[in-house]
């Protein structure tokens, strides 16, 4: 089964971050987001990736290229030019980086990738949000109900922390939980070929009449995630990511 990422926006609200480079390449401690995404599929065996590029694609490709190289050791033979890697800990991955289009929408680019993913059901996902997301438990739920797609459903982190009272007196404080009501769209979707019959073409937004369409036919379920979810929108969001990631147990890395 592969797993398509949506890689193509702009990242505006990222200030000077996307400037240079697509917002799935901003990194979280040393390693691009786009990276830790990848991870946490490869964790569930989840191999085959096609990631939708637009804005500043070549750079993600150059990447993708440079990756093996400069993770691992090497032996150089100067006389022919050829290179011999030693890389036993780079992972299995066979990424498939399809240009779909610089001002393309969300659902376009999605379609774009019909060919690709062929004939069968795949994942899919936005380059810019991380969750501890039971993959194999969201496989199962979307094969329990034979509809054309599954969505996880997540409830996002507040923007501020959280007061409890006693009359005046604080007696609980939670800085920035998750909101104890209302459900969001989180991605990490399961779909099922149909969905490509949803989208009229490049100008479409997933977020609009796809996921309209499929919910009005009783086609779209919701996997509600109760665990750890961030999408990284802002400046804001990137920080909030890399102190996670400082400490001992960041709560989105499944792979050791």
């Amino acid at each position: 089964m592969k797993v398509a990422i949506l890689a193509g926006g702009l990242g505006t609200r990222l200030g000077e971050e996307t400037e240079l480079k697509p917002k799935p390449m901003v990194t979280i401690g040393s390693q691009p987001i786009l990276w830790h995404i990848m991870k946490h599929y490869y964790q569930y065996n989840f191999k085959e990736f096609v990631i939708a590029l637009g804005y500043r694609g070549e750079y993600i490709k150059r990447w993708m290229t440079d990756y093996c190289p400069l993770n691992s050791n090497m032996t150089v033979r100067m006389a022919t030019g050829d290179v011999e890697l030693h890389s036993p800990d780079t992972p299995d991955w066979i990424v498939d980086l399809v240009d779909t289009g610089q001002g393309t929408a969300t659902g376009g680019r999605i379609k774009r990738l019909k060919e690709w993913v062929g004939n069968e059901t795949f994942m899919l996902t936005w380059g810019d949000g991380v969750s501890d997301i039971d993959l194999d438990e969201l496989l199962k739920f979307h094969k329990s109900h034979g509809k054309f797609a599954t969505l996880t459903a997540v409830r996002p982190p507040a923007r501020f922390g959280h007061l409890s009272f006693k009359g005046d007196q604080v007696c609980q404080f939670q800085e920035k939980p998750q909101t104890a009501e209302g459900w969001i769209n989180g991605a990490f979707f399961v779909l099922e070929p149909e969905v490509f019959d949803y989208v009229e073409g490049d100008a479409t937004q997933w977020e609009l009449e796809p996921l309209e369409g499929l919910a009005s036919d009783g086609q779209l379920m919701a996997y509600k995630h109760h665990g750890f979810w961030q999408c990284m929108d802002t400046v804001r969001d990137k920080k909030s990511l890399e102190s996670l990631w400082s400490q001992p147990n960041p709560p989105w890395k499944s792979w050791s």
